[in-house]
């Protein structure tokens, strides 16, 4: 590497500010924050879960740690609503998401990493960055490996994923700085099959000294999002023929759910295929594997460093993914591979290896972690911690839970597994009994069941009243 490449590469990978590195550790009785924010990974793809086709050591051993929640859920399935949720701990509404996905913002939000700096914390950001401002605006003191939009003119057309398809994902990001003028072009545009690494290299420059305060980092990887390339080391190790297509697969979706014409949908081609649907669960895979074994990197460092035990570690997704599931390639759908995220946490004060079904909305991570933590949540938070399932995992959290996309799709799911959508636009329904039908093949909204057709009443009024209630703009039919 020629030296003034290695000098911005040391820079890009080093704290922005001389407060975060310590000389000497000072003992803290709150926990340090590792927060780990996969991009588009679908909530069965954690071996230890019950998925034997893929391997995630690291996860698992955080499973093993730790507790999962196997029923959290992203509200709106993406990235940047997702995102905005999770960074202010309101629902989308509040924050200015309108009927197109657009996040217009308020004025009125105390974002996660302000409230824990306020609370004595110091605050990274590494990774991904894609919500309005910038982390220094947000509450961050640092950042490492910043990834996000801004490199443009770099980009090369006529690039292609792993199977030939014209990349769309990423186009024109690049690793960049606080000050978004400051870029690293050296370092590749767009995802590149070794992105992960280069992230949980930037995050172990930033822990593995001790530090005077507890820490909140916060890690965004972009995988598995797409584009997906087969990351080094992994070529050969998943065989498309060996993994088995998802059980509710589908060559074509067969309602107008608002995004056929979207860009995660065109990411397969129509009709889907079971080769192309195992070939692409292939790649995926490997971009799994090679994020977990990054994690594992980073366990390892804070192991080294003796701040594991010191250190609540958190594990989900932004939300999930079809991946051929329903017909459908992208994520701007109601099911359970979508809504649903993988979650696990794992530390000082957190029951081992134990799964809890309550429900939980990935938005809650801000107030719940403050309280874990004896930070106080600021006003403007309207999300539920769920600490009280952290300590007691039996317990439930919302007896109901509520979804939407756009003016296309709405949604509620009860805590006994009964689930509805609404497809307003076209004025169809879906109703399902997840205990007994768990992969969503069989709607009961048309059944002629009394049983059912009283579950289906009951669940369009309570999805009625948590629209009026939550403002939804979208009138009322």
């Amino acid at each position: 590497m020629k030296q003034p490449a290695l000098k911005l590469l040391l820079a890009l990978f080093m704290p922005a500010g001389d407060t975060l590195i310590a000389s000497d550790r000072v003992a803290s009785d709150r926990p340090n924050i590792l927060f780990l924010l996969a991009d588009d990974m679908r909530p069965d793809c954690i071996s230890a879960l019950g998925n034997p086709h893929i391997r995630t050591p690291n996860l698992d051993y955080l499973v093993e740690r730790g507790l999962t929640f196997t029923r959290a859920t992203c509200s709106y399935p993406i990235c940047i609503v997702s995102r905005a949720e999770l960074l202010t701990g309101r629902h989308g509404w509040e924050i200015g998401v309108d009927q197109n996905g657009r996040v217009a913002g308020t004025s009125e939000s105390v974002d996660w990493a302000e409230a824990l700096r306020r609370g004595g914390y110091n605050t990274w950001h590494v990774g991904k960055w894609h919500v309005s401002g910038r982390p220094s605006s947000r509450g961050y003191d640092g950042v490492a490996a910043l990834f996000g939009s801004g490199g443009g003119q770099y980009w090369k057309e006529g690039q292609v994923d792993w199977k030939g398809f014209p990349i769309t994902g990423y186009r024109g990001w690049i690793f960049q700085e606080d000050d978004r003028l400051i870029r690293y072009p050296e370092l590749g545009i767009g995802v590149t099959p070794d992105i992960s690494r280069k992230f949980a290299d930037a995050t172990i420059s930033l822990l593995k000294s001790p530090q005077e305060k507890p820490w909140f980092c916060h890690v965004n990887f972009t995988a598995p999002h797409d584009p997906l390339f087969m990351p080094p080391g992994l070529s050969g190790k998943y065989s498309a023929e060996n993994i088995p297509l998802p059980k509710n697969f589908l060559p074509v979706y067969p309602l107008d759910h608002g995004n056929f014409d979207g860009r995660d949908e065109a990411l397969l081609a129509w009709p889907r295929t079971e080769e192309a649907v195992k070939d692409l669960l292939r790649v995926y895979y490997s971009v799994i594997e090679d994020m977990d074994a990054q994690i594992g990197r980073i366990l390892k460092s804070l192991e080294s460093s003796r701040q594991l035990e010191d250190t609540i570690v958190i594990f989900t997704s932004d939300h999930g993914m079809a991946c051929g599931s329903h017909g459908l390639r992208g994520k701007q759908n109601m099911y359970e591979h979508t809504i649903n995220v993988p979650f696990v946490m794992a530390g000082p004060n957190i029951p081992e290896g134990f799964q809890t079904e309550a429900q939980i909305y990935l938005r809650e991570v801000y107030p719940t972690s403050c309280e874990l933590v004896s930070v106080a949540i600021p006003d403007s938070v309207t999300a539920r911690s769920f600490a009280r399932s952290v300590s007691e995992p039996s317990t439930s959290h919302h007896e109901e839970i509520y979804g939407y996309y756009k003016d296309t799709q709405r949604m509620i799911r009860t805590n006994d597994g009964w689930k509805l959508v609404h497809y307003p636009k076209i004025a169809e329904w879906q109703l399902f009994d997840l205990n007994t039908d768990p992969f969503e093949t069989q709607s009961l909204a048309k059944s002629q069941n009394e049983t059912d057709k009283n579950r289906f009443e009951s669940l369009r009024s309570s999805l009625s009243i948590w629209r009026t209630t939550q403002g939804d703009p979208l009138p009322s039919e």
